[in-house]
């Protein structure tokens, strides 16, 4: 009785713990088309003395979103360790495309929403910086999976200081829409059925090919024994920054697989690491 009890107890704390989070309509009265589900959910760190932040994208294949894995659970731990987290909760194609293939016949949820919302979570941050007591020079953007496609999607084309990041994080990130190593569910779902093998519109998002000559400085992580996005994808996105003399660090674990967010369980012990790596490599970095 006393166990039921004590689970009760911590579950209504989570609860309530998760309930008092702000949460931002991006998209509030500007009347864009199915965009009143796209969210920021707000996690102010208490001592910020850089006023660091970052908008964290979650992975989902672009059909869903993992928002409390690669969401909810890191912008807590980033919370935690001095950055305030904002969840950004994009539009994705959603669970019906995936099964019924429908934008064969209706547009539904596909490129450009993604980035537009990215773009608007970036700009609006930044015009609230004041309000989050957070330095809007250095707001980044972090993502995961697919989410680490949209992250250097919004890095790499921004043409305006207002909605572009000043560094990218891409965990075991989708990168390349093109074969051999595309992973065909997130280009399924960013370019829809009809377009998904449209070679100019795959050449066109495949990040590796458009990394402009001054892009923000860039983190990328993954594991070789990745089952889910190939990790030639990272390679590729690697490859590029080194060739343009980008600033950034990669690296690259044999285990961990994917998915793991800023789990204690998932992954492995080595994998496990890369959060710290980051932190010490945000110190690094001249923002």
């Amino acid at each position: 009785m006393f166990k039921r009890f004590f689970i009760f107890c911590f579950l209504f704390f989570v609860f309530l713990t998760a309930s008092a989070q702000e949460v931002v309509s991006l998209w509030k009265d500007k009347k864009v088309k199915s965009g009143d589900d796209v969210t920021l959910t707000v996690f102010l760190a208490d001592d910020n003395p850089n006023g660091n932040a970052v908008i964290i994208c979650p992975g989902g294949s672009y059909f869903w979103l993992d928002d409390i894995n690669e969401g909810e659970e890191v912008a807590a731990w980033m919370q935690k360790h001095g950055i305030s987290a904002f969840v950004l909760r994009y539009r994705t194609a959603g669970f019906a495309a995936f099964f019924w293939h429908h934008r064969y016949v209706f547009k539904g949820k596909r490129y450009p929403m993604m980035l537009d919302d990215a773009q608007q979570a970036i700009k609006y941050v930044k015009e609230h910086a004041k309000e989050y007591k957070i330095d809007p020079n250095r707001l980044g953007i972090m993502g995961f999976s697919a989410g680490g496609h949209l992250a250097m999607m919004a890095t790499c084309f921004s043409d305006k200081e207002e909605n572009r990041p000043h560094y990218a994080a891409s965990i075991y990130p989708v990168v390349t829409m093109n074969e051999p190593y595309v992973h065909k569910r997130s280009r399924r779902a960013l370019l829809s059925e009809s377009k998904q093998h449209n070679h100019k519109m795959c050449d066109s998002l495949s990040m590796e090919k458009h990394i402009p000559d001054d892009c923000p400085p860039v983190f990328i992580v993954n594991c070789i024994d990745d089952q889910v996005v190939d990790y030639h994808n990272s390679i590729l996105l690697d490859s590029t920054l080194t060739a343009k003399h980008i600033t950034h660090k990669y690296i690259q674990y044999n285990t961990g697989g994917h998915g793991f967010g800023v789990s204690e369980v998932y992954g492995t012990k080595e994998s496990r690491v890369w959060k710290n790596e980051f932190l010490k490599w945000l110190e690094e970095i001249d923002l």
